[in-house]
């Protein structure tokens, strides 16, 4: 197969609110807000890295569909990190984990639904899972 010319830019993660989601995203997860136009979009840059996310509000008369897509973030501190966002009132739907194939895992929502998987690879991060 031949090499592609395509690079990831970022992830558009749509919502029914932009202040929530920003509040999840930068708030409580760190992310740098790098931009925001009005109450309806912002780019964020993870707090480690070059990745980005963008928040958009839905547009009038559609429905938000969260299912099919899961956003994962990648972190040594995820015991810490967990606690700090239980503290602050997050609510998990699994709380961190070691999953069969060795990494460790904790699941949320975000305040639209979005399925969101906090977790730690280790040295397995780039290993074929078994």
């Amino acid at each position: 197969m031949r090499s592609s010319p395509l690079a990831f830019n970022h992830a558009m993660v749509y919502v029914l609110e932009l202040s929530p989601a920003l509040h999840f995203y930068a708030d409580l997860l760190g992310f740098k807000v790098l931009e925001q136009a009005g109450p309806y979009y912002a780019r964020l840059r993870s707090p480690r890295g070059q990745s980005t996310i963008a928040l958009h509000l839905l547009e009038p008369g559609r429905t938000l569909d969260t299912g099919g897509v899961r956003l994962y973030f990648e972190t040594k501190a995820l015991d810490k990190l967990c606690k700090d966002l239980e503290a602050a009132g997050v609510q998990f739907s699994q709380r961190p984990k070691i999953m069969p194939w060795g990494w460790k895992h904790a699941y949320l929502n975000d305040p639209d639904g979005h399925e969101v998987s906090l977790y730690w690879g280790g040295k397995k991060r780039l290993q074929k899972k078994s």
